[in-house]
């Protein structure tokens, strides 16, 4: 069961309460460069991203956030560090959202006129805490970004908002550590109701860092704790809303496009199964309804092996076979000839699935 936890709004987008675990990510473009950022956010919201962090660094990419956020199909939210003008330009510039821990901006004075052009907005504020982020002298205290250090960290923060009355907020504390992260999430769940964004920073590469964030983001949903999540990889950005979304999908919480199955490939394999589920997850990547395509590599036994797909097709020596719940289609000849005929077949099921869904 999830942990509840207060509702925020970053624009039109609910956080925590009874909305679903959200899934978000963040551009790698130069923030200054309009095009290729509105680019990225569009191919981000395409993939399943409701919300897009942007890195503002310098006025000059403030200056372009306007029209950035002119083209957005999602909320977006600038990631501000030390420069309390900088938070005021995005606001100013019509986003939805800050990253900012309000510490580390410059004073009392900065930190008020920030929370007023916020409330004024109607924006939120996350509290974002990094293990290699905490002050000095909670590392001298605790010994280290230590779990106890980065949630004082994060509650020093909070309270500097609460002060102020703001309550718009959500607060992450990432770590490039599974455990660490772990240990420091269920430790500040028991001292405050505020939605959590969830992440393993610096995760790494495209497997390494989708294993690693599985694992440590799959613990805590499995435990009721997130409300908001970003897989971090060296990597395209897009490939990060798919790893978050597969997260969701194991899990039972949330679902979004097709599940491919497929068999790992053994001995007794005739054809280039490895390509041909490639292939298949690359022409399936914009469909958005759920269902479940198989991808087999024995004509004999992959039908029945894979029954419960919706669709699926089992390839041998020069012949394939498509099925729907394990029931035999038709048979292909010619292993050139697998991939668009299964294809066609796909296109069929889905045109006959979306005449008989009724729509909203």
């Amino acid at each position: 069961m999830r942990r509840r936890t207060r509702e925020i709004r970053v624009g039109a987008l609910g956080i925590g309460g009874d909305n679903p675990v959200r899934v978000q990510s963040m551009c790698n473009t130069d923030t200054r460069d309009v095009l290729s950022t509105t680019a990225q956010v569009r191919r981000l919201a395409e993939s399943g991203c409701e919300l897009v962090r942007l890195a503002v660094p310098d006025e000059a990419a403030a200056k372009a956030l306007s029209a950035i956020r002119k083209d957005s199909p999602v909320p977006l939210v600038a990631d501000i560090h030390f420069d309390h003008r900088l938070a005021l330009a995005a606001l100013d510039a019509g986003l939805e959202g800050l990253r900012i821990n309000p510490g580390n901006i410059g004073g009392a004075a900065k930190v008020d006129a920030v929370v007023s052009a916020a409330k004024d907005r109607g924006a939120a504020i996350r509290i974002g805490v990094n293990s290699g982020s905490v002050e000095k002298d909670l590392l001298a205290r605790f010994g280290g970004p230590t779990p106890e250090a980065m949630v004082e960290s994060a509650l020093t923060h909070v309270a500097l908002l609460e002060k102020r009355g703001f309550d718009q907020i959500k607060i992450s504390l990432k770590s490039s550590s599974v455990l660490t992260t772990i240990a420091a999430y269920r430790l500040l769940s028991r001292k405050v109701d505020y939605p959590l964004h969830i992440g393993i920073t610096e995760a790494g590469t495209l497997v390494r860092g989708a294993v690693k964030s599985a694992v440590g983001l799959g613990i805590l949903l499995w435990e009721g704790l997130g409300d908001t999540l970003r897989v971090s990889l060296t990597h395209d950005p897009v490939a990060e809303a798919g790893v978050a979304w597969e997260i969701l999908r194991s899990l039972g919480l949330r679902a979004r496009g097709p599940e491919i199955v497929s068999c790992p490939t053994c001995g007794r394999t005739e054809i280039d199964l490895i390509r041909l589920a490639e292939q298949v997850e690359e022409r399936l990547r914009p469909v958005t309804e759920v269902f479940t395509v198989a991808v087999m590599g024995c004509a004999v036994n992959g039908p029945g092996e894979a029954r419960e797909a919706d669709i699926g097709i089992a390839g041998g020596k020069d012949l394939g076979i498509i099925f729907r719940k394990g029931e035999v289609l038709r048979k292909v000849r010619g292993n050139e000839n697998l991939l668009p005929e299964f294809m066609k077949e796909i296109e069929k099921f889905l045109k006959e699935r979306r005449k008989n869904t009724p729509c909203d």
